[in-house]
């Protein structure tokens, strides 16, 4: 006898080193639903899904499906039973390619040898359906993160999981992008498929969940009809207190030039002739937050690295307060401008250290952690401590938490505190609240605002379309690689913004921002 769940996982508890993340929580996943799980970050929703798919085995509780008590010993197990999962944290082999990613561990063979064909052509098919049109040659290395995310739902759909798991889903997609991944969740619901949905947006799941289960400190909160709530009850639910959802900020008053980037070209990559970024010359003032907005894939990624000094220009001129840094090293870059990295992963965290190594990574050289010439851990603790405690980084054990446990919105909030501490006249901030909760934004968005009023120079690369046009008083559109709109988010619409954004239309070519 078939029951109306198709998942229940029943007082589920799951224990790591100081911290309790599932506490006794019941979930019941409905077959054919979509069903969004809400919570602050390290609430313990990756948790509670890491443990349905045989990731991590939990102290106390069962999981049943169909009704049937079943055991998930590993995410092997998961897959037989028809579970799926797309990480936060893509679990994607760089070198390979996308195809090769796709059918890793699921390969088709004949005789002994694999069966690429076959595995293409499924591949295609599903792409074409589900509008997730990826390079299938392309080497996962070399593709865009909102491509990744994409390989990754292929990944699952590959196995033909009737059970699909999205943890973030929408972080790094465009808004474009998630319209369309909504619309594909919409349909494999029709077809029968149940999703579970982790998000902190509460606009998507608003717009796409049947029901949605809320976490605070590991506990369950309840669980709502999304018919039956709104975006400020179900924020205060998560919470546990009422947030302020819009930006609140007084007219900038920008003063002289900290950055200017003049006539700046960067290589596109893996041998492609066209440049990745052409010719963008804009200026940020101090006092300002200047945004670049853009479709995911418009050279905003190897600008950030071309400015920075991840990568090498190939021409141009930056001069930040007044001087010529285009061919200065990352050191010396970093001694002017703060840097919140796209990929908090490979270029924010060295994961295996702990919490209060990563925090003094620029600055354990000064004279206030330095002691003889060694480290001062005394003073590196101190320090630590009072940045977690302002900018609330959860984990389990304080400063000596191994940045690689922590929640990827606690990894977040931790680059953040580093980097805006470091009080430099330049903050480039690329995604810098792509997966925190509502709270966490509100604290996220404040202090960039308290930044600029400081008199700091704040550029912001976004592709949440509410955050530039809130946040930003001045937008820069990029578009296959140079600056084709320059907007004042007062004077503008989201409409607007985003026929810029898809190149339909430009301004005349005389350079922005000067």
């Amino acid at each position: 006898m078939q029951t109306e769940n198709i998942i229940e996982m029943l007082h589920i508890t799951k224990e790591f080193p100081g911290i309790i993340a599932n506490d006794d929580i019941t979930l019941q996943l409905r077959r054919g639903e979509i069903h969004a799980l809400l919570g602050e970050n390290g609430a313990g929703k990756s948790t509670l899904m890491s443990v349905l798919f045989g990731l991590y085995q939990p102290e106390k509780g069962e999981i049943r499906k169909n009704g049937q008590v079943v055991k998930i010993n590993d995410p092997n197990d998961a897959t037989a039973l028809g579970i799926g999962m797309v990480h936060q944290h893509f679990k994607l082999i760089e070198v390979f390619t996308v195809l090769d990613n796709i059918i890793l561990g699921a390969e088709t063979t004949r005789l002994g040898f694999l069966q690429k064909k076959s595995a293409r052509a499924k591949v295609e098919a599903l792409s074409e359906k589900y509008g997730l049109k990826v390079d299938l040659d392309a080497k996962v290395e070399d593709i865009t993160v909102g491509m990744q995310q994409r390989v990754e739902i292929l990944k699952m759909l590959y196995r033909d999981n009737e059970i699909l798991i999205f943890d973030e889903p929408t972080a790094v997609l465009t808004p474009q992008e998630i319209d369309e991944l909504m619309n594909t969740m919409r349909e494999f619901a029709k077809e029968g498929k149940s999703i579970l949905f982790i998000s902190h947006k509460l606009n998507e799941i608003m717009a796409v969940a049947d029901r949605v289960t809320v976490l605070r400190k590991g506990k369950y909160i309840g669980t709502v009809n999304t018919s039956e709530t709104d975006k400020q009850s179900l924020s205060n639910m998560m919470v546990g207190r009422p947030v302020q959802l819009e930006v609140v900020k007084d007219e900038a008053k920008p003063g002289e030039p900290v950055l200017k980037v003049e006539h700046f070209s960067m290589p596109g990559k893996g041998g492609h002739k066209h440049n990745a970024v052409n010719d963008v010359s804009f200026t940020v003032r101090a006092g300002e937050i200047v945004c670049i907005a853009g479709i995911d894939g418009n050279g905003q990624t190897e600008f950030i690295h071309g400015l920075t000094g991840l990568d090498k220009a190939s021409g141009g001129q930056i001069t930040l307060c007044g001087q010529d840094i285009s061919h200065a090293s990352i050191r010396r870059r970093g001694e002017g401008m703060s840097h919140i990295p796209e990929d908090r992963h490979k270029h924010g965290l060295v994961l295996d250290f702990t919490l209060e190594q990563n925090l003094v990574l620029q600055s354990y050289r000064e004279p206030r952690f330095e002691h003889f010439g060694f480290i001062d851990n005394g003073a590196v603790r101190a320090y630590a401590e009072k940045l977690i405690d302002q900018y609330d980084v959860r984990s389990g054990q304080g400063p000596i938490t191994t940045a690689r446990s922590m929640s990827g919105g606690n990894q977040q909030k931790a680059i953040i505190a580093r980097e805006l501490d470091r009080q430099k006249p330049l903050i480039v901030a690329v995604q810098p609240t792509r997966g925190l909760d509502v709270g966490a934004i509100e604290y996220i968005h404040g202090q960039l605002v308290a930044q600029r009023d400081a008199g700091k120079a704040v550029l912001l690369v976004s592709l949440e379309l509410d955050e530039v046009m809130s946040l930003s008083d001045r937008i820069l559109v990029m578009y296959e690689g140079e600056i084709v709109g320059e907007l004042d988010p007062k004077a503008t619409t989201v409409q607007e913004l985003g026929l810029y954004m898809a190149g339909a239309k430009r301004m005349k070519k005389e350079g922005a921002g000067a």
